[in-house]
């Protein structure tokens, strides 16, 4: 059985400014979809984007990741507590940021995106979706160092059970974290990557992705300890999982009609 290594949050000290390891892979995420999206356009995939066009994607995509993440953290897993204390919602420093709701933010600035040069929104979140993953990725590592977002209790005798000192219990539990890196990371970029190399139907990758996520994440939920505030809410499901459901459904009907509107063209 492992026990956690419990790394320093700052991963580089420059006199009296910290750089976060946190904040590091988010940096490194971002760099990746850069350079993700710059060789895709060099090779002409998708026609028609110039590479000089990520500087301003990768503007708005910060702004919905970090706009969006925040509120959607405020709104779906603590409205009550940030609505008798508001002014705390502008403490980003000590942590709350929601996938979902980021991801929310993203398609609102993908949309301005799209509106401002001209593409269909479909266009532009089909060329987005196979450059997230890996910076999901660098984030779930991120949660990791930070010993944060443990998994739930499991069998010491199982392979990857590890203590986390965080959690204040001694007990083994999964390192979820990993497996979100592995899943919605690693796993959901290698199939995005592959399926968008080739023609596909606009709005079928985003489908996809959608899907992919929502599946993967739906799935390590299972290993990963729900938030204390939360527990598990209808039917036994994480806050997670239910926001993932909807996720999954969409992806499903996006495919069909992406796929049956290009019949038809």
């Amino acid at each position: 059985m492992f026990v956690h290594p419990q790394f320093d949050p700052v991963a580089i000290s420059l006199g009296p400014v910290g750089v976060h390891w946190y904040g590091l892979m988010y940096l490194i995420g971002f760099v990746l979809f850069v350079m993700l999206g710059r060789w895709r356009i060099r090779r002409g995939n998708p026609p028609g984007w110039q590479t000089s066009e990520m500087d301003d994607l990768l503007f708005y995509g910060v702004l919905g990741v970090i706009l969006g993440g925040r509120l959607g953290y405020v709104l779906f897993y603590k409205p009550a507590f940030y609505l008798a204390n508001p002014l705390d919602i502008l403490k980003v420093w000590e942590g709350g940021m929601a996938f979902h709701g980021g991801f929310l933010g993203v398609l609102v600035a993908m949309a301005l995106f799209g509106r401002k040069t001209n593409r269909d929104f479909f266009q532009v979140t089909d060329f987005i979706a196979p450059l997230v993953p890996l910076g999901l990725a660098a984030g779930r590592i991120g949660n990791f160092i930070n010993g944060e977002l443990w998994g739930r209790v499991t069998d010491a005798a199982m392979p990857l059970a590890m203590i986390f000192p965080q959690a204040h219990d001694g007990l083994p539990r999964h390192p979820s974290q990993l497996y979100q890196f592995a899943l919605e990371g690693v796993l959901l970029f290698i199939v995005l990557w592959h399926f968008s190399a080739k023609p596909r139907a606009v709005g079928q990758t985003s489908a996809l992705f959608l899907m992919g996520y929502g599946v993967f994440r739906f799935v390590a939920e299972y290993a990963r300890q729900p938030d204390d505030f939360l527990g598990l809410l209808a039917m036994n499901l994480s806050m997670g999982q239910l926001l993932c459901v909807p996720m999954i459904v969409a992806g499903a009907i996006l495919y069909v009609w992406a796929t049956r509107r290009n019949k038809m063209l």
